[in-house]
């Protein structure tokens, strides 16, 4: 179980587009690892830059602390409603016992555009400005794919192949050679 308190993970995706105002609903699981029972809370806190807006405890089945048994896990549903955008949301699973930060998921919410349509995803932090598309990385991320698909009929085996041009490949059970001749 690696010493882990817990974990948290959710369906929401590393970037949204979201207008301020309107509910964002999502599921969130939280995981226990260990071997004994854990009580957890969680925390939400939406940030812009190191600035923080808001945190607040995110209550589940009306109380501020729950337990997840050992092993096992729970499935939250809910939906956060923001009047800010253009921030970070991030969702902190707290250990009740040694009150840390036992694990954490995050979003950035992106405003829409004035003309309407969605925003681009906004670059990671540390990530290097760019002013177009950068097909350089977009290359190196289909390499992988482009190199099994020039691998893969490489490995196919022979007896598939010989199957594939018309020649029926016979199991070797069944062959049989027949007995020479009389003499003809």
């Amino acid at each position: 179980m690696g010493g882990k308190l817990g974990d948290i993970f959710w369906d929401l995706a590393p970037w949204i587009v979201y207008a301020p105002g309107f509910d964002l609903g999502c599921r969130i699981y939280v995981a226990n690892p260990t071997d004994t029972e854990k009580e957890y809370a969680l925390m939400a806190r939406l940030s812009r830059d190191e600035t923080l807006i808001s945190e607040e405890a995110l209550p589940v089945f009306g109380y501020t602390w729950f337990t997840v048994a050992p092993g096992d896990f729970i499935r939250l549903h809910g939906a956060f409603r923001f009047e800010e955008s253009d921030a970070d949301l991030s969702v902190l699973l707290i250990e009740r016992e040694t009150e840390d930060v036992a694990d954490s998921v995050a979003t950035r919410l992106v405003a829409p555009t004035a003309a309407g349509a969605p925003a681009l995803p906004p670059a990671w932090p540390g990530a290097p400005v760019t002013t177009g598309f950068d097909w350089s990385s977009a290359l190196m991320m289909m390499m992988p794919v482009m190199m099994l698909g020039m691998v893969t009929p490489a490995l196919i085996p022979r007896k598939e192949k010989k199957e594939e041009k018309g020649e029926a490949a016979l199991p070797a059970e069944e062959r049989r050679m027949l007995p020479p001749g009389r003499g003809k």
